[in-house]
Protein backbone atom coordinates (compact mmCIF):
# COMPACT_ATOMS: atom_id res chain seq x y z
CA UNK A 1 0.00 0.00 0.00
CA UNK A 2 1.20 3.14 -1.48
CA UNK A 3 1.34 6.04 2.12
CA UNK A 4 2.44 9.37 1.19
CA UNK A 5 5.68 9.74 3.26
CA UNK A 6 5.84 13.44 2.86
CA UNK A 7 3.24 13.59 4.99
CA UNK A 8 4.22 11.08 7.65
CA UNK A 9 7.72 13.49 8.17
CA UNK A 10 5.00 16.20 9.21
CA UNK A 11 3.63 14.28 12.34
CA UNK A 12 4.78 13.93 15.92
CA UNK A 13 2.81 10.59 16.61
CA UNK A 14 1.49 11.41 19.93
CA UNK A 15 0.42 9.61 22.87
CA UNK A 16 0.45 11.90 26.07
CA UNK A 17 -2.99 10.27 27.94
CA UNK A 18 -2.35 9.80 31.78
CA UNK A 19 -3.79 6.73 31.57
CA UNK A 20 -1.85 4.90 28.50
CA UNK A 21 -0.18 1.60 28.97
CA UNK A 22 3.53 0.11 28.01
CA UNK A 23 1.50 -1.81 25.43
CA UNK A 24 -0.32 1.11 24.21
CA UNK A 25 3.29 3.25 24.25
CA UNK A 26 4.90 0.28 22.41
CA UNK A 27 2.19 -0.09 19.44
CA UNK A 28 2.53 3.68 18.94
CA UNK A 29 6.15 3.72 18.57
CA UNK A 30 5.62 0.66 15.90
CA UNK A 31 3.37 2.70 14.52
CA UNK A 32 5.89 5.16 14.27
CA UNK A 33 8.42 3.32 12.68
CA UNK A 34 5.73 1.48 10.12
CA UNK A 35 4.71 5.12 8.67
CA UNK A 36 8.06 6.89 9.67
CA UNK A 37 6.23 10.01 11.27
CA UNK A 38 8.25 12.70 12.16
CA UNK A 39 8.27 11.83 16.24
CA UNK A 40 6.65 9.80 18.98
CA UNK A 41 5.47 12.53 21.49
CA UNK A 42 4.79 10.68 24.95
CA UNK A 43 5.40 11.79 28.45
CA UNK A 44 8.95 11.91 30.69
CA UNK A 45 8.25 8.69 31.72
CA UNK A 46 8.29 7.02 28.80
CA UNK A 47 11.35 8.37 26.59
CA UNK A 48 13.59 5.67 28.04
CA UNK A 49 11.09 3.18 26.04
CA UNK A 50 10.78 5.57 23.37
CA UNK A 51 14.30 5.43 23.04
CA UNK A 52 14.69 1.80 22.83
CA UNK A 53 11.97 1.19 20.45
CA UNK A 54 12.82 3.90 17.96
CA UNK A 55 16.39 3.55 18.28
CA UNK A 56 18.42 3.50 14.86
CA UNK A 57 15.24 4.58 12.86
CA UNK A 58 14.59 8.14 11.42
CA UNK A 59 12.25 8.67 14.06
CA UNK A 60 12.53 11.23 17.07
CA UNK A 61 11.83 10.95 20.47
CA UNK A 62 9.66 13.74 22.11
CA UNK A 63 8.57 14.41 25.15
CA UNK A 64 6.77 17.27 27.19
CA UNK A 65 7.93 19.71 29.99
CA UNK A 66 6.07 21.65 32.19
CA UNK A 67 2.89 19.92 31.41
CA UNK A 68 0.09 20.35 30.41
CA UNK A 69 -0.23 24.01 32.87
CA UNK A 70 2.85 25.60 31.73
CA UNK A 71 2.69 26.55 35.66
CA UNK A 72 5.45 25.25 37.28
CA UNK A 73 8.61 26.71 37.99
CA UNK A 74 11.73 27.41 35.45
CA UNK A 75 14.09 25.25 37.37
CA UNK A 76 11.59 22.40 37.32
CA UNK A 77 11.04 22.42 34.15
CA UNK A 78 14.73 22.56 33.04
CA UNK A 79 14.90 19.58 35.63
CA UNK A 80 12.22 17.89 33.73
CA UNK A 81 14.07 18.60 30.40
CA UNK A 82 17.55 17.76 31.64
CA UNK A 83 16.31 13.95 32.58
CA UNK A 84 14.52 13.71 29.21
CA UNK A 85 17.69 14.36 27.44
CA UNK A 86 19.56 12.10 29.58
CA UNK A 87 16.93 9.46 28.91
CA UNK A 88 17.43 9.94 25.31
CA UNK A 89 15.03 12.64 24.22
CA UNK A 90 15.50 14.76 21.12
CA UNK A 91 12.93 16.98 20.91
CA UNK A 92 11.39 18.81 23.87
CA UNK A 93 7.71 20.74 23.85
CA UNK A 94 7.67 22.79 26.96
CA UNK A 95 4.78 24.78 28.04
CA UNK A 96 4.87 28.76 28.47
CA UNK A 97 4.51 30.38 31.83
CA UNK A 98 0.21 31.38 30.75
CA UNK A 99 0.22 33.34 33.44
CA UNK A 100 2.87 35.44 33.48
CA UNK A 101 2.19 36.00 29.68
CA UNK A 102 -0.93 37.06 30.56
CA UNK A 103 -0.09 39.02 33.31
CA UNK A 104 2.62 41.12 31.63
CA UNK A 105 6.03 39.34 33.24
CA UNK A 106 7.43 39.01 29.70
CA UNK A 107 10.82 38.21 31.31
CA UNK A 108 9.63 35.79 33.01
CA UNK A 109 8.37 33.96 29.96
CA UNK A 110 11.31 34.62 27.47
CA UNK A 111 13.51 33.13 30.50
CA UNK A 112 11.60 30.36 31.35
CA UNK A 113 12.12 29.49 27.81
CA UNK A 114 15.16 30.76 27.34
CA UNK A 115 16.74 28.32 29.87
CA UNK A 116 14.62 24.93 28.63
CA UNK A 117 16.08 25.88 25.19
CA UNK A 118 20.00 26.31 26.34
CA UNK A 119 20.14 23.18 27.83
CA UNK A 120 18.47 21.77 24.92
CA UNK A 121 20.50 23.13 22.37
CA UNK A 122 23.55 22.25 24.18
CA UNK A 123 22.19 18.71 23.81
CA UNK A 124 21.68 19.01 20.20
CA UNK A 125 17.88 18.96 20.96
CA UNK A 126 15.28 20.86 19.44
CA UNK A 127 12.51 23.07 21.79
CA UNK A 128 9.08 23.69 20.74
CA UNK A 129 7.47 26.15 22.88
CA UNK A 130 3.59 25.69 23.11
CA UNK A 131 1.84 28.73 23.90
CA UNK A 132 -1.61 27.50 24.33
CA UNK A 133 -3.81 29.72 21.85
CA UNK A 134 -7.22 29.05 23.60
CA UNK A 135 -6.27 31.06 26.71
CA UNK A 136 -4.63 33.90 24.75
CA UNK A 137 -6.16 37.20 22.50
CA UNK A 138 -4.59 37.53 19.06
CA UNK A 139 -2.37 39.93 20.79
CA UNK A 140 -1.18 37.70 23.28
CA UNK A 141 -0.57 35.05 20.67
CA UNK A 142 1.54 37.27 18.92
CA UNK A 143 3.62 38.47 21.88
CA UNK A 144 3.99 34.72 23.03
CA UNK A 145 5.47 33.44 19.50
CA UNK A 146 7.97 37.06 19.90
CA UNK A 147 8.93 36.24 22.96
CA UNK A 148 9.52 32.51 21.97
CA UNK A 149 11.76 33.29 18.82
CA UNK A 150 14.17 35.97 20.91
CA UNK A 151 14.72 32.80 23.17
CA UNK A 152 16.01 31.06 20.49
CA UNK A 153 13.32 28.32 20.44
CA UNK A 154 12.94 26.03 17.03
CA UNK A 155 8.68 26.20 17.12
CA UNK A 156 6.06 27.72 18.30
CA UNK A 157 3.43 25.07 18.95
CA UNK A 158 -0.45 26.14 19.15
CA UNK A 159 -1.80 23.27 22.02
CA UNK A 160 -1.30 21.25 24.31
CA UNK A 161 -4.73 19.51 23.96
CA UNK A 162 -5.74 19.60 27.46
CA UNK A 163 -7.59 23.48 27.18
CA UNK A 164 -10.39 24.68 26.17
CA UNK A 165 -9.61 23.82 22.25
CA UNK A 166 -6.73 22.80 19.73
CA UNK A 167 -5.42 24.43 16.64
CA UNK A 168 -7.44 26.75 14.37
CA UNK A 169 -6.24 27.23 10.83
CA UNK A 170 -6.68 30.98 11.73
CA UNK A 171 -4.04 30.29 14.78
CA UNK A 172 -1.56 29.08 12.53
CA UNK A 173 -1.72 31.78 9.93
CA UNK A 174 -1.66 34.28 12.84
CA UNK A 175 1.81 32.30 14.25
CA UNK A 176 3.39 31.91 10.39
CA UNK A 177 2.96 35.54 10.19
CA UNK A 178 4.91 36.53 13.40
CA UNK A 179 7.60 34.48 13.32
CA UNK A 180 8.01 34.56 9.17
CA UNK A 181 9.64 31.43 7.54
CA UNK A 182 12.80 30.93 9.25
CA UNK A 183 10.99 29.31 12.45
CA UNK A 184 8.77 26.15 12.89
CA UNK A 185 5.03 26.41 13.28
CA UNK A 186 3.41 23.17 14.99
CA UNK A 187 -0.31 22.59 15.37
CA UNK A 188 -1.26 20.37 17.89
CA UNK A 189 -5.10 19.14 19.14
CA UNK A 190 -8.31 18.24 17.09
CA UNK A 191 -6.40 17.08 14.28
CA UNK A 192 -7.92 14.01 13.44
CA UNK A 193 -8.48 14.04 9.69
CA UNK A 194 -6.48 14.27 6.35
CA UNK A 195 -8.38 17.39 5.40
CA UNK A 196 -7.50 18.43 8.86
CA UNK A 197 -3.76 17.98 8.35
CA UNK A 198 -3.62 19.98 4.72
CA UNK A 199 -5.62 22.86 6.47
CA UNK A 200 -3.42 23.43 8.42
CA UNK A 201 -0.13 23.10 6.54
CA UNK A 202 -1.44 25.24 3.88
CA UNK A 203 -1.97 27.93 6.90
CA UNK A 204 1.84 27.70 7.35
CA UNK A 205 2.26 24.52 9.75
CA UNK A 206 5.37 22.72 9.37
CA UNK A 207 4.70 20.03 11.91
CA UNK A 208 1.77 18.69 13.12
CA UNK A 209 0.94 16.78 16.41
CA UNK A 210 -1.62 14.25 16.27
CA UNK A 211 -2.95 10.91 18.03
CA UNK A 212 -5.04 10.14 14.90
CA UNK A 213 -2.32 9.63 12.66
CA UNK A 214 -2.61 6.65 11.50
CA UNK A 215 -6.25 7.46 10.44
CA UNK A 216 -4.60 10.24 8.26
CA UNK A 217 -1.86 8.26 6.87
CA UNK A 218 -4.83 5.43 5.62
CA UNK A 219 -6.35 8.55 4.14
CA UNK A 220 -3.21 9.43 1.87
CA UNK A 221 -3.60 5.64 0.57
CA UNK A 222 -7.52 5.85 0.39
CA UNK A 223 -8.57 3.62 2.93
CA UNK A 224 -11.45 4.20 3.63
CA UNK A 225 -11.79 4.94 7.90
CA UNK A 226 -13.44 2.48 10.48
Amino acid sequence: MNFDRTIARLIDHTILKPEAIREEVKAVCAEALRFEFASVCANAFWVPLLAGELRGSPVKVCTVAGFPLGATSTASKVAETSAALRDGAEEIDMVINIGALRGGENGVVEGDIRAVVAISHAQGAIVKVIIETALLTDEQKVLACRLAQAAGADFVKTSTGFSKSGATVEDIALMRRTVGPSMGVKASGGIRTLEDLRAMVAAGASRVGASASVRIMEATAGVPPV
